[in-house]
């Protein structure tokens, strides 16, 4: 499979908010918390286009993400990916490419995850560690690895 990325923008909105709204639909009606226009105004009231991209999967988009560099570690704001293309390891390829851009850079990457959501066994799959949680939301942290340098 090959992926890649095409960037976003403010006439997007209403495209990543479905998109949003698919993706974690059905953990948020196991919680009891499912609201589409409390998703969609949480959505928009932080959307910066500029830090957003779509993901392809051979050339289909299949979802989005969104990383919010900060200056002690990069948040990764939102990854959704369509449950329709979830399973085929298209996340974790997101991950990959998001971790070799932090390593290289020396920096944490956090994440928050809904609490319940099957995204939590997916972060501490890929290397996240808990640092935290709120009363919906579970906070993990991925330190950066360790890159061999030459002699």
């Amino acid at each position: 499979m090959q992926l890649s990325f095409s960037p976003t923008n403010t006439n997007d909105a209403d495209a990543l908010v479905a998109m949003r709204i698919a993706a974690m639909r059905a953990s948020l009606e196991r919680i009891g918390r499912f609201d589409p226009q409390r998703a969609r105004e949480r959505f928009l009231a932080a959307f910066e286009p500029a830090l957003c991209r779509f993901i392809e999967a051979d050339g289909v988009r299949a979802g989005f993400v969104l990383v919010r560099p900060q200056a002690d570690h990069w948040l990764l704001d939102h990854l959704y990916v369509l449950p329709g293309h979830q399973g085929r390891g298209i996340g974790a390829q997101v991950l990959r490419d998001i971790f070799t851009s932090a390593d290289a850079v020396r920096l944490p990457v956090r994440v928050g995850a809904l609490r319940g959501s099957d995204s939590n066994r997916f972060y501490q799959r890929h290397g996240f560690a808990q640092i935290g949680e709120s009363e919906w939301d579970i906070y993990y942290e991925r330190q950066p690895a360790l890159i061999a340098t030459p002699d």
